[in-house]
């Protein structure tokens, strides 16, 4: 039998809400654990943005420096 993703999230949406101070500390683990995700993701392309821009900037500063 194949679950597809969006059944699967679908029924995850359908489970009760944690109560108490456990099922809240659950949630903001879960929260956290997302942001973390998510920002790693995020700031592995920016680390590549910054490294493209550092090299292109210091070619056109040494172009401009000894060329021009």
């Amino acid at each position: 039998m194949t679950v597809t993703l969006p059944a699967l999230s679908l029924a995850l949406l359908q489970l009760p809400m944690p109560e108490g101070p456990i099922g809240k500390a659950l949630i903001a683990v879960i929260a956290i654990g997302v942001v973390i995700l998510v920002g790693r993701v995020v700031l592995s392309i920016a680390w590549k943005l910054v490294l493209i821009a550092s090299v292109l900037i210091g070619a056109l500063w040494l172009v401009t420096t000894f060329l021009g």
